[in-house]
């Protein structure tokens, strides 16, 4: 399902409305290219805030402005948020999920990988081994719910 600026996952609804509307055009765009909803939200919410942190104020488009020309106020400059790092490289898609497995236990897997790096009885343990190799390997973890949805992510 298509999604645009008045309906799009519930997972992107604290991202700033630029990083949103990004992640909203690379979703959509996974989807096109076959890849399930829940994935397609977790790549485009990474590639987008990557986008984000690679594209200074200075560069935002008008929509990012006000009619003046002057950056709006949640931009990353005026804020002081955001990610100092991009999420991973653009070729490079090394992100780590935590998510549910069938023996009602956690997985953390490699974006893009169906075997899991690592196997843990409980959702709390593997998310702290998640952020370990979160700050060891300076990559992005994202975190699913029971049910498959995108409950957060993080880079340690």
């Amino acid at each position: 399902m298509p999604w645009n600026k008045r309906d799009y996952p519930v997972s992107m609804k604290n991202l700033k409305p630029r990083v949103r509307h990004k992640a909203i055009e690379i979703a959509n765009a996974l989807l096109d290219e076959g890849y399930d909803e829940g994935r397609s939200i977790a790549i485009a919410t990474a590639k987008a805030e990557e986008w984000d942190a690679n594209h200074p104020a200075d560069e935002h488009s008008a929509s990012d402005s006000d009619r003046h020309g002057h950056p709006s106020g949640n931009s990353r400059a005026s804020s002081g948020q955001g990610h100092s790092e991009p999420v991973s490289s653009s070729k490079n898609h090394a992100n780590i999920h935590v998510v549910p497995n069938d023996d009602d236990g956690w997985s953390i897997k490699k974006e893009g990988k169906a075997q899991p790096l690592s196997t843990y009885r409980t959702k709390n343990e593997a998310l702290k081994a998640a952020r370990e190799m979160s700050g060891k390997q300076s990559i992005r973890a994202i975190i699913h719910n029971r049910d498959g949805q995108i409950a957060a992510s993080f880079r340690a």
